[in-house]
């Protein structure tokens, strides 16, 4: 497959758009479309889910802006970086950024962090479609692109302004393969949101899940690497899972102790056996 798409998709005056930013839009009012819809669905209110938004936003762009910025530092030393033009984001930034500006708002708020378990479940429904529309940016803009291939389903960008780093050459087209597991990792939360299960662990879920996908797919990309041959995102990936288990192990633990205590106690009220 030969992409020659334009990755500027208009331009007004000085101000160039490309692709990739109309498709991080689009992400975004993903994610909040279907946020309020599931806020609607779970009793949440939609005043509430509406602030904690704009500061998860505020912060993840920030934060993945950071994350960009420190990457290419490491990678490149002696190089200097526009923080301001937002060319580059590193999603890992976002996913760290979103959760901390909605922590700076419940301490602003006064607003206790237990109650935003929730909240993170309806967010957690779109964010994977989120992503994956995302991708469509990236692999319109020739970015985030894999390492050369021989194999048949190859992607070759050809176009100027493509931000690829080896035009003319067949790459692992990572950007789909990001697409696929995103939408796997949709699925599975979507099959998640009306089934029991404690407050958290669809959020808890789509972190580590994209996570697990995001560690193998970097093989096939042409990152450099950053510790033990590994790249700086299979790193956070890899950090990423191992706190993410232990949480969702203890949470189901404490659920399931919660609903045999819940048994028992209606056992006894039926049986009227309790004196007390």
């Amino acid at each position: 497959m030969v992409v020659s798409i334009d990755p500027v998709a208009f331009q007004l005056g000085d101000i160039v758009v490309r692709w990739y930013g109309v498709m991080v839009a689009l992400a975004v009012m993903t994610i909040l479309i279907l946020a309020v819809v599931e806020s609607r669905r779970m009793g949440i209110s939609e005043e509430l889910l509406y602030s904690v938004f704009l500061w998860g936003v505020i912060g993840g762009l920030l934060m993945s802006r950071v994350v960009h910025v420190v990457d290419f530092l490491v990678l490149h030393p002696g190089q200097s970086i526009d923080f301001l033009n937002f060319a580059g984001l590193g999603l890992y930034g976002g996913i760290i950024g979103a959760p901390l500006g909605a922590f700076i708002y419940t301490r602003v708020r006064h607003i206790p962090w237990s109650s935003m378990a929730r909240i993170g479940d309806a967010v957690a429904l779109g964010a994977p479609l989120a992503q994956a529309i995302g991708r469509v940016g990236c692999f319109i803009n020739g970015c985030c692109h894999g390492v050369p291939t021989a194999v048949p389903w190859a992607v070759i960008w050809d176009n100027p302004g493509s931000y690829c780093s080896l035009p003319g050459e067949p790459l692992h087209p990572t950007q789909l393969y990001f697409i696929a597991w995103n939408l796997v990792v949709f699925a599975v939360v979507f099959w998640m949101r009306k089934r029991p299960r404690p407050e958290g662990t669809s959020f808890i879920t789509y972190i580590m899940l994209y996570s697990v996908g995001d560690f193998v797919i970097r093989f096939w990309r042409t990152n450099e690497a950053f510790s033990l041959g590994l790249q700086q995102g299979q790193v956070i990936s890899l950090v990423t899972v191992l706190i993410c288990v232990p949480i969702l192990i203890m949470k189901w633990r404490s659920y399931r102790a919660a609903l045999e205590v819940e048994v028992e106690g209606t056992e006894v009220d039926e049986t009227g056996t309790d004196e007390t």
